[in-house]
């Protein structure tokens, strides 16, 4: 699937006013994320720390939230930003959330340029995995 510039550029505009609303009281390193929905949606998210720190949700986790809770589908392409709305990368954590919602085609933009997950996530656990771990 090819992303037109305009999209990506829509992308990263929703990702700015998704970290424009983060809650990062404790790092102060917002963080935005949208992305494209099989189905011509956009969902994003933002970054919520919590003062016990390993409760804290990466943008990541808001934007699959939504993307459920709004009907589910597939994310076909994905930005991250922080403050001055520089493109980051997603952490470990994050990239298998949006493997889980993407899959190998996904469209990750990254500072280096747009790679497909497979690239972002090599050799990726997914629910394939959980046939060949299980007991008979």
């Amino acid at each position: 699937m090819t992303i037109s510039d305009d999209t990506w550029a829509a992308l990263r505009a929703l990702a700015i006013e998704a970290m424009d609303r983060a809650y990062a009281p404790y790092s102060k390193f917002p963080v935005g994320a949208a992305a494209l929905v099989d189905d011509g949606r956009t969902v994003s998210g933002c970054n919520v720390e919590n003062a016990g720190y390993g409760v804290t949700l990466c943008a990541e986790c808001g934007l699959v939230s939504e993307l459920v809770r709004s009907g589910g589908g597939r994310l076909v392409a994905f930005t991250c930003v922080g403050a001055g709305g520089q493109v980051l990368v997603p952490c470990g954590r994050c990239r298998q959330l949006l493997w889980e919602h993407g899959g190998p085609e996904l469209l990750v933009e990254l500072p280096s340029g747009v790679h497909p997950m497979t690239e972002v996530l090599p050799e990726a656990f997914g629910p394939q995995d959980l046939q060949v771990g299980a007991r008979a």
